[in-house]
């Protein structure tokens, strides 16, 4: 067998009948199966040993030869080569046809190939292949034309006539010769002379036709190939037929349709023989042609033939097309031993990188594990008896299964895994019962909770899989989320009302004003009851000896609560004391507010200081955030674990509960309601009297009854008590927000009819009191919608992310530097006075292009090539520039990926992006991940008459992505220039704009309802919208240039995500977008020899205009085009990754034609021919490694481990 990971690339081409036959073990010509009295394979059938090999392992059929001793030996008896009987698995026969048959895909696939080779249209086609109308093949000297079609009377009226001075045929034969005939080079020379002048229609023919004509001079496939004499017959395993209880036999489709095959091609060869009359063998012959064209895809031509009930049989195409398919179902995604599902259960108990293993899972999870440790501890003699202890549960069993997982990590995955934090590796933990345990701060990036979630467990077997998993994916390294690089581990419920309710402050609580020498005296306080957690104490500075205070502040007296203390006691000893929720309090340091000299009246002073507010959800994350980035991983983990015990713990001891009587009732309520009714009568008077018109009227009655709603909210929050646990829950972030509130004690408001119109009936009551039936009626509209539109937008979303990962499943960090003297400006990104994109985010963590200036004083703030972290970012924004040339994807040179340096910063891990990294399936990730929370429809900008409709949320995305017409769209201007006149035309409804440029002067007509972006009098740069809406990217390509376009693109994906609320970095839309911008389109080909039309990579068009300015010719013109990410995933040079995508026939048709080559760079090829993909460890550069030999004292445990930290220190010298 060939070696997998010893194949640089992979060829494709068109089989040729000797190829057929040589691949072939002998040819089938009956169309038997099995013997069904004695069950075996029959001979010179579709099962035949002879021809495939044997069905039980070294034994040939007459049981003649058995037993390995054998191996290769022919059976003089039966003929069956002793051999393994998994040759059954790749031996392949063939079926000589009596008559040529033609190979669908090439003629009925759009465009037909065989149609573009010989010129013919695919009805003409048609017409011979099956038998309705005869080809002139040789016209001698009878007028006739070559390829010119006759119907049967005129056949036999010019045989009559002309006898044999002309040659005419039907049948895939007619066209196998036609397709012989052609001369290739003769015919792309005419049609390049043809090209020089052509245009329109006739030269979009010719270049199609040129195109065929070139792939198969260039990959030495014959245009006759398309046409078969031989068809391959699969090997039977792939195709196999077995028993059920009842003695009825089930088998693949594939054989029914062989049978059908073999059948009319004995038929056929036996009327050939018989000198049947010709109708009969025309007709056979059509016959089998439509055999041919079932057994490679079935129901492409005609009804497809359908087997028991009714159902379509399925063909070759069919094993590969799909989701179901040979492809996406076997080899992109495979099932896997050693793993398992189980429903998940809280583990609050567990450290972070742990989990709750069920001991019978484990068991069996690991049980090669278990039995080579039993018989190396000479508790089992072998193998078997190992196995017997394990199902006898012997107790010798459970001491080695401990001392088996300890620290073996196993992998978590949840399905749908989303993004790459959807697998992540732990440390098993033996637990009792069935349920798997999960760390509960892991829950967010899983996006898992416990009402039944289930989870997938995967044991890593190598020593190499379990070193990754413990270097690269132990949960503990997954603190920051790869979409905007912010902590996805936070606390989050219990464990937030548990640090809300310990950091709060009070008033006049028991001891307040008490002074402390230290942290230990005011627990001990505090366990004492002398003092409460809210109490506001002093404690003396000096006794935090390793928190950075001023040396004036160590001096004093510091004002602080007993719950703080206890807070910033489980925090790293020598970062900040925390004691206000301020971004200020965490860079530095406490305040010197808070300080008192010694001997200043304490209370005094707590008499006028205002209560400090508590630490809430948000303000968790920023110091988790803040402390990853001084600390690292295993102290940030170590923090996590605490603040989650001490939040439970809190939580538990403060009693936090739900009454009836936490929901309070606002007295206001009837006066508020009672004013908006009168309100609203008075608009409906106005409406009656003709005042104002119905859609006035809607919208006034809408905004009274939001208005009211405001109100009876606002009331709410006036007399809340903030030790209302509702109010504690939604205030600290725990859970719910204040319109939860406003529905248990205010009123409900408005509701959504189900055509997403709001209706005007407003709900008045509030849970508390109940709805009526009405209300509960109308009501109900939205929860059903809701649950419908949530379905419909996880599908949405999850197609999105596949086209998203497909089209940059090849863009991997390649290389340090590509070297590139081009950047991109960046600037904050607004939409009109709102600030959508700040520039602080946009370059942090990116390398800069040029060196930064103070745009006042002129001083260098940053130099070029410079990583910005989170100072200099704030430094180049406090002093104020506006503008910062950085590195980007757009301008990077790097093929097939991005350098280090373009890229920048891994979001995932805060540090600079190491080589290898499998950046665009991360993009695509983070781009698709928070697509469920995107809105499916279309955002409207209000009711307002004259305001179009502005797509938003996840269609919005589509379209952009897809580079489809946006709706809504503004017109752009082709000149740079002055807004002369806008005038206005009533008539026709509409209004002429009217630019002029430099050289020329241009006029737009739009729709009167537009609403214009210029005024007359305005400056106006090419490109730039005249009216509101969003710009065609088709158009913009075309009037400005890539990098603008691109630049444009970026601004507006990040729009939609941002107006929705969703952080997400620039550099994965730049990912994106520049895949979809990787090809031009040749215009004048030159010199070179590409062809005109003709879409090629950006780095082939240079190469090839490289070669042709060396050797002093003329280069080739091509223009930039924009694919939607469905085609540039189509359009990639890896036939591979293309046909697992989509369209599997029409890309397998396309490259096989061309002899394509797949040059194994991207994930997925890698993966579905079973090489180790080349990114990450995978790179060429990590594969070389060798794990050097380490001498191990025999006894010691720990040899797995040496070796780990022995490539850990590999890995960091080959940096």
């Amino acid at each position: 067998m060939i070696d997998v990971n010893n194949f640089e690339s992979m060829e494709i081409g068109l089989a040729s009948p000797m190829k057929i036959r040589s691949w072939s073990y002998g040819e089938v010509t009956k169309p038997e199966t099995i013997n069904y009295r004695t069950l075996k394979p029959e001979k010179d059938g579709l099962f035949d040993e002879r021809i495939f090999g044997p069905t039980k392992d070294f034994e040939c059929a007459c049981g003649r030869y058995k037993r390995a001793r054998y191996n290769k030996r022919v059976c003089e008896r039966c003929g069956v080569e002793v051999t393994s009987a998994k040759v059954r698995r790749e031996r392949m026969g063939h079926i000589e046809l009596a008559a040529p048959a033609s190979h669908i895909w090439y003629f009925k696939g759009i465009p037909s190939r065989m149609g573009l080779v010989l010129d013919m249209s695919p009805r003409e086609l048609e017409e011979v292949i099956y038998f309705a109308s005869y080809v002139v093949l040789d016209a001698g000297d009878t007028g006739l034309e070559k390829k010119q079609l006759l119907s049967e009377p005129r056949y036999r009226e010019l045989k009559e006539e002309y006898g044999n001075r002309f040659t005419a045929e039907m049948g895939a034969e007619a066209i196998q010769k036609l397709l012989a005939d052609v001369d290739l080079a003769k015919e792309a020379t005419e049609l390049k002379a043809v090209l020089k002048e052509a245009t329109g229609q006739k030269r979009t023919r010719a270049v199609r036709r040129l195109d065929i004509l070139e792939a198969f001079l260039k990959s030495g496939n014959k245009p006759e190939w398309m046409v078969m004499d031989v068809i391959p017959v699969m090997p039977p395993d792939l195709r196999p037929m077995v028993q059920l209880e009842g003695g009825r036999f089930a088998t693949s489709d594939l054989n029914d349709l062989y049978r059908r095959v073999i059948n009319r091609n004995n038929r056929l060869k036996r009327l050939l023989e018989l000198n049947a009359p010709g109708i009969i063998v025309q007709n056979e012959k059509r016959m089998l042609q439509e055999a041919v064209d079932a057994l490679i895809d079935n129901g492409r031509r005609g009804r497809p033939v359908a087997g028991p009930g009714n159902r379509p049989l399925k063909s070759l195409s069919h094993l590969l097309k799909g989701k179901q398919g040979r492809f996406r179902q076997n080899l992109l995604g495979k099932r896997v031993d050693y793993s398992g599902r189980s429903v998940i259960d809280v583990g609050p108990s567990m450290k972070m990188n742990q989990m709750g293993l069920p001991v019978p899972m484990a068991m069996e999870l690991f049980k090669p594990f278990i039995i080579h440790e039993l018989t190396k501890r000479n508790l089992a003699t072998n193998v078997k008896a190992a196995k017997r202890m394990i199902d006898k549960r012997d107790e010798k069993v459970f001491d080695v299964l401990e001392d088996v997982i300890k620290e073996h990590p196993v992998l978590l995955n949840r399905a749908p895994t989303l993004h790459r934090l959807g697998i992540q590796a732990f440390e098993p933990i033996l637990v009792s019962g069935k349920a798997m345990r999960l760390h509960p701060l892991v829950c967010a990036a899983y996006n898992a909770d416990f009402d039944g979630d289930q989870m997938a467990i995967h044991v890593p077997l190598s020593d190499e899989a379990q070193a990754e998993a413990r270097l690269l994916m132990l949960a503990a390294h997954h603190i920051l989320s790869p979409r905007d690089g912010e902590p996805i581990v936070a606390p989050s419920q219990d464990m937030v009302i548990g640090n809300y309710y310990m950091t709060t402050e009070d008033k006049a609580r028991e001891g307040e004003g008490m002074i402390f020498k230290d942290t230990n005296e005011a627990r001990m306080a505090y366990r004492n009851g002398y003092v409460a957690l809210q109490t506001r104490v002093g404690v003396l500075t000096s006794s935090f000896d390793k928190k950075p205070f001023t040396a004036e502040q160590r001096q004093k007296i510091m004002v602080t609560s007993v719950g703080k203390l206890l807070f910033n006691n489980i925090m790293p000893e020598d970062y900040t004391y925390i004691n206000e929720p301020t971004a200020d309090n965490l860079q530095n340091g406490v305040p010197d507010k808070y300080f008192l000299e010694p001997g200043e009246d304490i209370h005094a002073y707590l008499e006028n200081a205002p209560l400090v507010p508590p630490f809430k959800k948000g303000f968790l994350s920023d110091i988790i955030a803040d402390v990853y980035k001084i600390y690292k991983v295993t102290v940030t983990s170590q923090l996590l674990d605490r603040i989650k015990d001490l939040g439970y713990y809190e939580s538990t001891i403060s009693g936090l509960t739900v009454g009836i009587a936490d929901v309070t009732d606002l007295k206001e309520k009837p006066e508020i309601i009672e004013k908006a009714h009168k309100q609203v009568a008075l608009v409906t008077k106005q409406f009656r009297r003709g005042l104002i018109t119905d859609n006035e009227r809607y919208e006034r009655v809408i905004g009274i009854w939001n208005d009211a709603k405001d109100e009876v909210q606002n009331k709410l929050i006036e007399h809340m008590d903030i030790h209302n646990p509702i109010n504690m829950m939604s205030d600290s972030g725990a859970r719910g927000n204040i319109s939860n509130f406003t529905q248990l004690a205010g009123m409900r408001g408005l509701m959504a009819s189900p055509s997403g119109k709001i209706m005007e009936l407003p709900i008045l009551s509030n849970f508390r009191e109940g709805l009526s039936v009405l209300e509960m009626f109308i009501s109900s509209h939205g929860a059903r919608k809701g649950m419908t539109d949530t379905a419909l937008k996880t599908a949405n979303s999850g197609y999105l992310t596949r086209r998203l990962v497909d089209v940059a499943q090849d863009v991997i960090v390649r290389e340090k530097d590509c070297g590139t003297d081009r950047g991109l400006e960046v600037t904050a990104i607004t939409n009109g006075n709102e600030m959508i994109e700040p520039l602080y985010d946009r370059i942090l963590g990116r390398y800069t292009m040029k060196s930064v200036f103070n745009p006042e004083t002129g001083e260098k703030i940053v130099g070029k090539n410079v990583l910005l972290n989170e100072e200099m970012a704030q430094k180049i924004i406090d002093a104020g520039v506006q503008k910062v040339t950085i590195r980007s994807a757009f301008t990077c040179n790097t093929e097939h990926g991005v350098c280090e340096r373009c890229y920048g910063r891994n979001a995932a891990t805060g540090d600079q992006v190491e080589a290898g990294e499998a950046i665009g399936t991360v993009a695509a990730q983070s781009i698709g991940e928070p697509g469920t929370q995107l809105t499916l429809r279309n955002f409207h900008t209000g009711g307002v008459a004259g305001n179009d409709d502005i797509t938003q949320g996840l269609p919005r995305i589509q379209e952009i992505v897809e580079s489809r017409n946006p709706k809504g769209k503004a017109t752009i201007s082709e000149v740079t220039g002055q807004v002369v006149s806008i005038e206005e035309n009533p008539a026709e409804q509409t209004k002429d704009v009217t630019i002029k440029g430099e050289t020329d002067t241009r006029t737009y007509t739009l729709p009167i309802t537009a609403r214009m972006r210029v005024a007359e009098g305005d400056d106006i740069h090419r490109g730039r919208a005249i009216n509101e809406g969003s710009i065609d990217p088709k158009e913009m390509i075309r009037v400005r240039d890539v990098l603008s376009t691109e630049t444009y693109l970026l601004s507006e994906v990040q729009n939609v995500y941002r107006m929705q609320g969703i952080d997400l970095l620039d550099k994965h839309v730049e990912i994106m977008i520049r895949q979809m911008m990787r090809k031009v389109r040749v215009m004048d080909p030159g010199d070179t020899d590409v062809l005109p039309g003709e879409l090629l990579e950006i780095s082939q068009f240079r190469d090839a205009n490289y070669q042709t300015l060396i050797s002093g010719g003329i280069p080739a013109t091509a223009r930039p085009v924009i694919l939607g990410i469905t085609k540039a995933a189509l359009e990639t040079n890896s036939f591979l990754s293309a046909a697992s995508f989509q369209e599997t026939t029409r890309v397998l048709t396309d490259a096989a034609i061309r002899g394509k080559n797949d040059p194994l760079v991207g994930l997925k090829e890698n993966v579905i021919i079973g090489k180790i993909i080349p990114a990450g460890t995978g790179m060429g550069a990590y594969r070389n490694i060798k794990p050097k030999e380490v001498s191990v004292n025999t006894g010691a445990t720990d040899g797995a481990i040496t070796s780990i930290r022995e490539m850990e220190e590999q890995l960091k010298d080959q940096d």
